[in-house]
């Protein structure tokens, strides 16, 4: 697993670190476990720390030949959105929130939600082949 990102000086594994540890609620041990999750599925997931600005403090994003998915926070949920999730399998219908785009998918985790991790941790390995068919595909194109 790779880092990206250094605002502050700090880089994105130190700030995902600290956003888990200030929520310090049900959300920070979701969005620990989800991120324990998405680097076992993908050693080579490469964190990163996006979109920081006065009124946000950043998203934490998970990325392998593109965004594997952003992870963030809200008062009643984390909401995990995966930014081809349109085009990945999801056979144990995880994704239930932004089903009505061409695009992304999300999984929105409630207090006391249950997480297929099996199925989540394929849901990660697919979401990161569909990025690498995607940059094989430009690649094909540039030619």
């Amino acid at each position: 697993m790779k880092s990206a990102g250094k605002p502050g000086g700090e880089d994105a594994s130190a700030h995902i670190t600290a956003r888990i540890d200030e929520l310090g609620d049900w959300r920070g041990e979701v969005l620990a476990r989800v991120r324990r999750l998405i680097r076992e599925a993908d050693p080579d997931i490469r964190e990163e720390w996006k979109w920081a600005k006065p009124t946000s403090g950043g998203t934490p994003v998970w990325s392998h030949d593109g965004i594997v998915c952003t992870g963030e926070s809200y008062k009643d949920k984390v909401k995990l959105t995966f930014a081809r999730g349109a085009s990945v399998s999801d056979p144990n219908q995880l994704f239930n929130a932004s089903l009505e785009g061409s695009t992304r998918r999300a999984i929105d985790l409630h207090e006391g939600s249950k997480l297929n991790e099996t199925a989540f941790t394929q849901l990660i390995r697919a979401a990161v082949a569909a990025n690498a068919a995607a940059l094989a595909q430009r690649a094909a194109r540039k030619k």
